[in-house]
């Protein structure tokens, strides 16, 4: 039988496809931020790697207001930025040096000074870019949030049973065990920072994904279902973790 799928759904041929799509709406998203600023935050993987790959190759490189736009990290391993597990690491080898990104734009989470002190220095990054303390649901964050789905139901670095889940009005905190490989501490936003965005983009595919779908489509209580956004949400499937 076929997986069932979350509301907002939409299922393309592949993770290609998928790439493709994700990237025809970070272009929508930059269109209808309300600022000169726009607030992008990533995700790991190897789906967003092919995004940020195709971001800056010959079909949209020139289409992307670079000098607008200040991406963020969703999560990061504790680990130094050279690091092939550090997303800071990925992001960058899959942008390529010729990506026109000013360097004042890339926020990435200090995760080499540990993961407590990352996360309290991340929390002031975030809401010195914000301008405010605390959180307008009027006046988002993020003007596009992407995240991705584990095999055990997490998104960003909130696994399952873990007390990041409940953080309060914490932005960022501190992961010390996580819940897959490599188990190394982590740094992630909290379920009140990936909220506040204007749309919020879930990536999945690969046939490892089908279980996790049917369990958020049967109700479990997953960290990836949790999420309640300010704005919209939506899926994009590849065939394989849709079948």
């Amino acid at each position: 039988m076929p997986t069932a799928l979350p509301p907002g759904a939409e299922v393309l041929a592949d993770a290609d496809a998928v790439a493709r799509e994700a990237a025809a709406r970070l272009l929508a998203a930059c269109a209808e931020a309300p600022a000169e600023r726009v607030a992008v935050c990533l995700s790991g993987g190897s789906t967003p790697k092919r995004l940020y790959r195709l971001l800056a190759g010959p079909d949209y490189a020139d289409r992307l207001p670079w000098a607008r736009i200040h991406w963020f990290f969703g999560d990061d391993r504790a680990v130094p930025w050279d690091d092939p597990r550090s997303n800071v690491h990925m992001v960058c080898e899959a942008f390529g040096p010729d990506a026109p990104i000013p360097a004042s734009h890339l926020h990435a989470i200090p995760a080499d000074h540990g993961a407590e002190a990352a996360a309290e220095a991340y929390d002031r990054t975030l809401r010195a870019f914000y301008g405010a303390d605390r959180l307008d649901p009027a006046r988002p964050l993020f003007d596009l949030v992407l995240l991705g789905l584990g095999e055990d139901g997490h998104t960003a670095s909130l696994f399952p049973g873990k007390p990041a889940l409940d953080a309060g009005d914490a932005l960022a905190v501190a992961v010390p065990e996580a819940g897959l490989e490599p188990f190394v501490p982590r740094v992630t936003l909290t379920f009140p920072a990936l909220a506040s965005a204007r749309r919020t983009l879930f990536l999945v595919t690969g046939a490892g994904k089908r279980a996790p779908l049917a369990r958020l489509a049967g109700g479990e209580d997953l960290p990836a279902g949790r999420l309640r956004s300010a704005g919209t949400v939506a899926w994009l499937l590849d065939a394989a973790a849709a079948a």
